[in-house]
Order: structure tokens, then sequence, then C-alpha cells
């Protein structure tokens, strides 16, 4: 598993494309799978499975994985590729989890048309969809909102829903020009 790549999308099929390619390596997809499962035994990586949320189902593949211990995967990388946005989303990820949430990659589609007539149909990430009892939460993270765009963007997937969990925007920093002193965006 790539240790630059928190929170990515992956398979080992895509694991093993990518060795091939960079690596000049051919490693099968079923050896891959087993040092992630060895690496999920160890307690070094965890995964996120995607949820689709209106059609209450899972989707397989592609899994994300997160690193445990931050520390750790910073060391293998020598600490170079320190993304402040991949390292927010591992936090909060490991803090859901240490706070006993179940946790997974939300999923919901957007179907509309084109300027031509034609349907497009997106699918849309929801950061995390945190299960525990009967609570449910969705949360996104955000480590920069700089505009009113990239709020829209940010909201848009928790918007799609359909329901009426708790919807939570995480943000590194929610005092900027966009935000008043509340820390709400400014309409």
């Amino acid at each position: 598993m790539n240790s630059s790549a928190i929170g990515s999308l992956t398979n080992p099929t895509k694991l093993s494309a990518a060795f091939k390619t960079v690596k000049k390596k051919t490693i099968s997809n079923a050896t891959l799978k087993k040092y992630i499962d060895y690496f999920c035994d160890s307690f070094l990586i965890d995964s996120a499975f995607r949820y689709d949320i209106k059609g209450k189902k899972y989707i397989d593949t592609p899994v994300k994985y997160y690193f445990t211990d931050l520390g750790l995967r910073n060391a293998s990388l020598n600490f170079r590729q320190l993304e402040e946005t991949d390292t927010m989303e591992n936090i909060i990820f490991n803090e859901l989890k240490m706070r006993g949430f179940n946790v997974d990659i939300g999923v919901v589609t957007l179907n509309k048309t084109n300027e031509n007539g034609h349907g497009i149909r997106r699918q849309l990430e929801i950061d995390f969809v945190c299960n525990k009892g009967s609570k449910r939460y969705y949360i996104q993270s955000a480590y920069a909102i700089p505009d009113q765009a990239k709020m829209e963007q940010e909201q848009r997937s928790l918007m799609l829903t359909g329901d009426f969990f708790k919807k939570i925007l995480i943000m590194k920093d929610a005092l900027s020009p966009y935000y008043n002193e509340n820390g709400l965006l400014k309409t």
C-alpha cells in the first residue's frame, strides 16, 4: 500500500497495476490482498468501505485505508509528503473509530441533465458515514474553504442524502473572510 495515499480509494487490482507501471514489478492481486489484510490484522491500517446511502448497500470495491498511527506512516516516508488535508482526514477517521463509531465512506448519486438534454450520473462522496447504535452522522472534512463555490461543493453531497441525520462539516479554520464571528458562512 502506498503510504502517501491516505484515504484514497484503492483495491488490489489498482495496486498491482501501479507496481507494474511504476516499479516494473508484477505482484498478483491475491498477494496484495494478503498484505493489506496483514496490515489491517496488525492494526497498522484500518479500512472504510463505500456505502450507497440512498440504495442502502455496501459497494465492495474500492476501499479507503487510513493509518492508525500517523507517526509510523510519516516515518516510513522519511517525514516527506505531509499533506495537511490527508492528515486531517486521517485524524478525524481515527477519532471517530476511537469513539466507537463504525465508519464508512458515503456515496450519493446525482442525476441531472446537461445542456444537450443527455442524462448525467455522478457519484458524490461523503467523507464519513458514522454509525453507533441508532445514531448516524454524516461528516465532511474540508481543510480549507476559500470561497462560496468550495462551500457549496462540500455541502452538496450532504444535502443529497434525502434523510434527516445530522450533517457536520469539519474545517481547519472557520475564521476566514467567508465566515462571521460565530464560524457560520456569511450570506
